[in-house]
């Protein structure tokens, strides 16, 4: 088996994490020490750790997480989240740049703030993202609580966005689901728009029939898009288990190269790791 980046994954190790409850139902015990003997067992060498939600909406502090990384021993690295004013951002990118070394992207959580893609509030990031050429993920698509804004987190709005800021290395989180057809088009339309395949698996009686549909969805994306040079693996851990993950890009009726470069090329690349 060939090594592969987790492009997308949580932790806290709080008791406020509003992810504990997709970790109780998914049977994990959520800490640093079960997330790292997992990835060594799925032969994972390297994941992209990202804030958390704390309950009353906040994001897990980007110290946290930073120090979270460091005590991985190198196997994770830092994503900072961006909240949408401007202390915020000022904050964000600060602190990236004191952590340059560690810092691999982005986070706007998109559905989940009162902010679109294209709000000005985030001129000051996008334009030290694109000096540095530090990735910016989007949440996209469905939200993981009801409360979720589903016109600000379309996958569709980063449209304005790439087309303004061609430089800005855009990753739409969740494949956009389920919007994946509008995906496949932004991934082919623009060079620097990619998608990662985290947090798709559900539990439920048609578990089996859902996680057929998704594969059907994201390979028919990669045939629109001429190739899987576009796609990243992610978990989205603890929402999605790393086995079922792994099991969705099985699944793919694409060949082994394009399995490859899903499972570690692309974000090798991407995230310059």
């Amino acid at each position: 088996m060939q090594k592969i980046i987790d492009a997308h994954t949580h932790l806290s190790e709080r008791q406020d994490d509003g992810l504990n409850r997709f970790a109780r139902v998914n049977g994990l015990r959520y800490t640093l020490v079960e997330l790292l003997d997992t990835m060594r067992k799925h032969e994972i060498v390297r994941g992209l750790l990202l804030s958390p939600p704390l309950q009353g909406g906040v994001p897990l502090p980007n110290d946290d997480v930073i120090g979270l990384c460091r005590r991985s021993g190198g196997m994770l690295s830092p994503v900072i989240t961006v909240e949408p004013t401007a202390k915020e951002v000022k904050t964000a990118v600060k602190l990236a740049e004191e952590n340059r070394k560690e810092v691999k992207a982005f986070k706007v959580r998109l559905g989940y703030v009162k902010a679109a893609a294209q709000s000005p509030v985030f001129n000051r990031l996008y334009d030290y993202a694109e000096s540095r050429g530090l990735p910016v993920l989007f949440h996209t698509g469905d939200t993981a609580f009801s409360t979720g804004n589903l016109s600000l987190s379309h996958p569709l709005n980063l449209d304005g966005l790439a087309n303004k800021r061609e430089e800005l290395i855009i990753i739409l989180c969740h494949f956009g689901n389920p919007w994946f057809e509008d995906v496949a088009e932004l991934i082919y339309k623009h060079p620097n728009v990619y998608a990662d395949i985290s947090g798709l698996i559900m539990d439920g009686a048609y578990a089996e029939k859902y996680a057929e549909w998704l594969a059907k969805k994201i390979s028919e994306a990669i045939y629109f898009a001429a190739g899987a040079q576009k796609v990243m693996f992610g978990t989205d851990y603890p929402v999605t288990k790393h086995s079922e993950t792994l099991a969705l890009v099985n699944r793919l009726d694409v060949d082994e190269r394009d399995k490859e470069k899903i499972l570690r090329h692309n974000a090798e690349r991407v995230f310059r790791l």
